[in-house]
């Protein structure tokens, strides 16, 4: 069943930080901050199914994609199709940098597109709406297989206890979620523990 197949989206979020991928895909939690809303206001405008043509370009906007062989699916911003390549795109509120949550979920969605198309692609692009800019992501050997390793283990993760909180103060600062995972209490609690027992 396709509903039981990883969402793209949520790949992100493993890659992201594994214990906020299981406080959302696990145990349903969901909280907004500023971050989410400027996400959601920024989709606004691509968020509308169809196909539009820029020049030489058709650009599929908001296209369901799907891979069988992975069990992932999602949405796609957008493929931009110009002699006979295909270009997935995604769109991002932060800055331009090496995020590779991003490139996972970039990559993953390309998968599946040549799962359903039988039609190669080499690159994407992600367009970061803080920078107004496009990077372009090579979808190599290497990064095809670090997605897919991602995307079992994320698959695997309901089936194993809570992830510990990640070593990031600056992913747990802006994270939405950061009043339910309690990252900074649970490692001084943790630490606490460990010195009672060294002791």
């Amino acid at each position: 069943m396709i509903e039981d197949y990883l969402p793209l989206a949520y790949l992100n979020a493993w890659e992201y930080c594994p214990r906020r991928f299981y406080l959302e895909y696990v145990l349903g939690e969901m909280e907004d901050n500023e971050h989410i809303i400027l996400g959601r206001h920024i989709h606004r405008n691509i968020n509308e199914e169809g196909t539009i043509q820029e020049g030489e370009t058709l650009i599929h906007q908001q296209q369901w994609v799907w891979s069988d062989r992975l069990k992932i699916a999602g949405i796609i911003d957008a493929v931009e199709e110009c002699d006979r390549q295909l270009v997935p795109v995604e769109y991002k509120k932060g800055k331009m940098a090496h995020h590779l949550n991003d490139h996972f979920q970039l990559c993953a969605a390309a998968l599946c597109i040549e799962e359903r198309t039988d039609r190669s692609i080499a690159y994407g692009e992600i367009f970061y709406h803080a920078n107004r800019r496009r990077q372009r992501v090579e979808l190599t050997p290497q990064l095809r297989q670090m997605t897919e390793q991602a995307i079992a283990l994320a698959q695997l993760a309901d089936h194993k206890p809570m992830p510990a909180p990640i070593d990031n103060t600056k992913k747990c600062l802006s994270c939405s979620l950061k009043g339910i995972c309690l990252p900074f209490e649970v490692k001084q609690l943790r630490a606490s523990t460990t010195a009672e027992i060294d002791d």
